[in-house]
């Protein structure tokens, strides 16, 4: 059983009671977080790109034990800062204690708020107690997120927002390329030019035939 909680934007935190994974950890200054940092201990700390709202808490996360993955320019970026890190990119694999991630493309830009180069952007697949999870980070609609769908996702955490993502319409078709048995909308209602209607689209997902849930923040999500 893995417990998938929503912390609000884009980040996510993931567990199988042994391992503990968080994603995209904007949480200071994000007036949808539901925690803080000193509330989330994580082992591996996933970040899709350099963007202020998904590095967010990365490097005080990792000097708190955890280890920031993500492109070699983000891992090194960390690094300089005072996190453990282990550079990646897109196309490889990382194994882990009960699992392994996987990074993917996405379509968008990556860059730290004082201009520094993050690398290209990725999504990323984890399997975790079992179960595969893909989180699309911040992106377009592209075709070969079929080859992801690929893979077999049990769930798909993807950026609804609009105006610097998908949107709803892009979202539903990107299900039907993807295949996932279950969708979390995230990236939306964070700041006014991505307000969407949440719930909405987790209706129209199940009227697809994918298990929509537009998660609360803090709320929680258990696959079994």
């Amino acid at each position: 059983m893995v417990e998938v909680r929503y912390l609000g934007h884009s980040a996510v935190w993931l567990t199988d009671g042994r391992t503990r994974i968080v994603i995209d950890p904007f949480l200071t200054g994000n007036p949808m977080a539901a925690l803080g940092v000193e509330a989330v201990q994580a082992d591996l700390i996933l970040v899709t790109h350099a963007h202020g709202d998904h590095f967010g808490d990365a490097v005080a996360l990792s000097k708190k034990g955890g280890v920031v993955v993500s492109t070699f320019e983000i891992a090194t970026y960390a690094e300089k800062h005072g996190a453990k890190s282990l550079p990646m990119n897109i196309g490889g694999t990382h194994r882990f204690e009960g699992g392994w991630l996987k990074w993917t493309p996405a379509w968008h830009s990556s860059s730290f708020p004082d201009g520094t180069y993050g690398g290209m952007p990725m999504g990323v697949v984890v399997e975790l107690g079992g179960k595969r999870i893909y989180h699309a980070g911040d992106t377009a609609l592209f075709s070969d997120m079929g080859l992801i769908g690929e893979l077999g996702l049990d769930l798909a955490l993807l950026p609804i927002g609009d105006h610097f993502t998908m949107g709803p319409e892009d979202a539903l078709k990107a299900l039907e390329l993807l295949k996932p048995k279950k969708v979390v909308p995230i990236h939306y209602n964070t700041f006014p030019p991505i307000r969407q209607d949440g719930e909405a689209f987790a209706q129209r997902a199940k009227e697809k035939g994918v298990e929509g849930h537009a998660l609360k923040p803090g709320e929680v999500l258990r696959l079994d």
